[in-house]
């Protein structure tokens, strides 16, 4: 029996890392980096925050898995405590982006004109100021903290959300089920609620997953500069800023949360783009 060699050649080759592959990593890291942070709600190793002079700059397994800091204290607890409050900063801000950036995003495209204009010209200024310049302005007149970290996560993503919101709903508006609510009487708050907003749900949420993993790098960010968290709180960039000083003498002080960041935001971006190719018909992946 003789085999059409060129067929296939033609023949289009999946991807090895395809979108199921990147979905199904990203959802074991993601909920492996969560299940970390609820455990240290009830255990961890050591406390977090004990000093143990006695055990200060310890290497890895002989004193706690990740071994102990400048103060003696564990440094594996720390990431365990550290991925709680990082993720649970993180998810605020994005929530409360969410909810902004989608009411402002949805309200331009059912008003469109100047409304529409209006509103996309605010989140062109907003874009232009970076988290971490909003966190340092908003620490000069609030101080620093984790609702600083908050809020000016939360104002970068608006923007982000606005525009999303705002694209994946105009085709809605077009589609016949809007055109005929509208012919009933349908205002356009109650259309929004009705059929823009369960239609556009699942781009928002495919998004926020994409953001959620930016905002824990912002949250490092801030928390490296001591503008997240204030001490003795465990943060994994308060954690990377400490290390500086002992990178020569003691390495696994900057590894492991250096790690663990990378770890987290790994997982939430391989999640948000494997949720993206999968459920995206217009997604090249899925050719």
């Amino acid at each position: 029996m003789s085999v059409d060699v060129s067929a296939l050649a033609a023949a289009p080759r999946r991807p090895l890392f395809g979108p199921s592959f990147r979905l199904w990593l990203g959802a074991a890291i993601t909920l492996f980096v969560i299940g970390i942070a609820l455990l240290s709600l009830v255990w961890t190793p050591y406390s977090p925050t004990k000093l143990r002079i006695a055990l200060r700059l310890k290497p890895p397994l002989t004193a706690g898995l990740a071994g102990t800091d400048a103060f003696g204290r564990d440094i594996f607890s720390q990431i365990m405590v550290g991925a709680w409050n990082s993720l649970s900063i993180a998810a605020l801000s994005i929530a409360l982006g969410v909810l902004v950036g989608v009411a402002l995003g949805t309200t331009a495209a059912a008003r469109r004109g100047w409304v529409e204009e209006v509103i996309m010209r605010f989140c062109d200024v907003v874009f232009s100021f970076p988290a971490l310049i909003s966190a340092i302005m908003i620490a000069a007149l609030v101080g620093s903290g984790a609702a600083t970290a908050i809020v000016a996560i939360a104002l970068f993503n608006v923007p982000v959300f606005a525009r999303v919101a705002s694209g994946l709903a105009q085709p809605v508006w077009a589609r016949d089920f809007c055109l005929a609510a509208r012919a009933a009487g349908k205002g356009r708050f109650r259309i929004t609620l009705d059929h823009i907003l369960p239609n556009i749900a699942g781009g928002i949420a495919i998004q926020a997953t994409i953001q959620t993993g930016l905002a824990i790098l912002v949250e490092a960010g801030l928390s490296f500069l001591g503008l997240s968290l204030a001490p003795p709180a465990p943060s994994w960039g308060r954690m990377l800023s400490d290390s500086q000083t002992y990178l020569g003498q003691a390495p696994w002080m900057a590894i492991a949360p250096g790690v663990a960041v990378a770890v987290a935001v790994l997982g939430f971006n391989l999640l948000g783009d494997g949720l993206r190719d999968t459920f995206d018909p217009n997604s090249e992946a899925r050719a």
